[in-house]
């Protein structure tokens, strides 16, 4: 998965109930853009190029995928939906501004879009804002930082600091509850996917399972029979392994960890994949190895319907996966379920994700995460 672009928006209003304009485009950007991470403080100040009521100005930060175009498709369309008309020339009263500001250190000039903003070190009530939030970035094509653009500023507007906050809907989620949170479904159910994302926006160290590295899973995937142990001792050791080593190397820049995969999967797998005796004897190995293993305090489930999985599987196109059964994936959700049927020490939550898309549309993303969290959001 694509690293997120950290863009800096300009936020602006002077018709109407100025700061609720500013936070319902703000709850738009959260739902139809990305995660915000920061918001300013709100500032008052004078319309410039016209004759106008003041303005309520602010700046965020926000990390969106959407390519640049895209993104600046969706601020329009969020300015249009909360009545903004915009005219070809000249400056005028409006109930809501939506300016792209930076995008990391990216300079873009197109018919779109103009990055970094053409006019934003000459602007007081777009600097003032900015430096609260992000006084050390570097404009990228004048290299000097905001606080000495600011500092240099040849606009003397008079701003006034508003005593009101925005509220930043990302903090509706919140995984403080948790150290270890393990992603788990089906083969193509997401959970790479979800764990990643999670540990972008929410600031957690990633444990992600070596699957792509085992030598037997392919020889597997051709000789079911013959390289099911090999198989399946091989994982239980790498996964032993790793989540030994991560969960003992204390990350202080994180604030929790997620991970694609929790070591119970390893007896999943292993019970439909061995012979009776050969699973006996693999069962004994793995308690004596489980024991010793911390345990997510929320394990996550995905479910995917298997018509669901089998189009994910043939999407991502790894070879020795495509002649997959439906039977053989309907036995390891079932093995899953009978597993977490008996779960007492650990909080599960099984969500069905059949019918949504949580990578290509936010909105089933955001739905995802509030049902992860629910009941569990801290109050502010």
């Amino acid at each position: 998965m694509s690293q997120p672009y950290q863009v800096y928006i300009s936020l602006g209003s002077n018709k109407g109930n100025r700061f609720k304009h500013l936070q319902e485009a703000i709850d738009l950007i959260h739902v139809r853009i990305g995660m915000i991470k920061i918001i300013s403080k709100v500032y008052n100040s004078p319309a410039i190029g016209f004759e106008g009521d003041d303005f309520y100005n602010a700046c965020l930060s926000v990390e969106t995928y959407l390519k640049p175009d895209k993104m600046m498709e969706e601020l329009l369309a969020i300015e249009k939906l909360l009545g903004r008309v915009r005219n070809i020339v000249g400056y005028e009263a409006r109930n809501i501004d939506l300016d792209v500001l930076l995008i990391g250190g990216t300079i873009i000039d197109s018919e779109a879009l103009n990055v970094p903003h053409v006019s934003m070190h000459l602007r007081r009530f777009v600097l003032r804002p900015l430096n609260d939030i992000a006084p050390n970035i570097e404009h990228p094509k004048l290299k000097r930082q905001i606080g000495d653009l600011l500092k240099t500023c040849s606009d003397q507007s008079e701003l006034k600091e508003i005593n009101i906050w925005l509220k930043n809907p990302t903090k509706s989620v919140s995984f403080s509850n948790y150290n270890f949170i393990a992603i788990e479904g089906n083969i193509g159910a997401g959970k790479t996917s979800l764990a990643t994302k999670i540990s972008y926006d929410f600031n957690a160290k990633l444990v992600l399972e070596r699957f792509a590295d085992n030598a037997f899973l392919p020889k597997f995937y051709e000789d079911p029979q013959r390289y099911a142990f090999p198989l399946e001792m091989s994982f239980l050791a790498d996964r032993y392994q790793q989540i030994t080593d991560d969960l003992s190397q204390l990350d202080l820049f994180k604030d929790f960890v997620v991970s694609d995969y929790d070591v119970f999967k390893s007896l999943i797998f292993s019970k439909i994949t061995l012979l009776e005796d050969e699973f006996v004897l693999y069962r004994k190995l793995f308690y004596l190895m489980y024991k010793d293993i911390a345990k997510p305090d929320l394990y996550v489930y995905l479910y995917q319907n298997t018509r669901r999985l089998q189009e994910n599987i043939k999407k991502r196109g790894r070879d020795y996966e495509q002649n997959i059964e439906d039977n053989y994936l309907e036995k390891i959700n079932s093995g899953y379920l009978e597993f977490l049927k008996n779960q007492t020490d650990i909080k599960v939550k099984i969500i069905d994700i059949s019918d949504l898309d949580f990578v290509k549309n936010r909105v089933d993303y955001l739905w995802l995460l509030n049902q992860i969290c629910e009941d569990d959001v801290s109050g502010d």
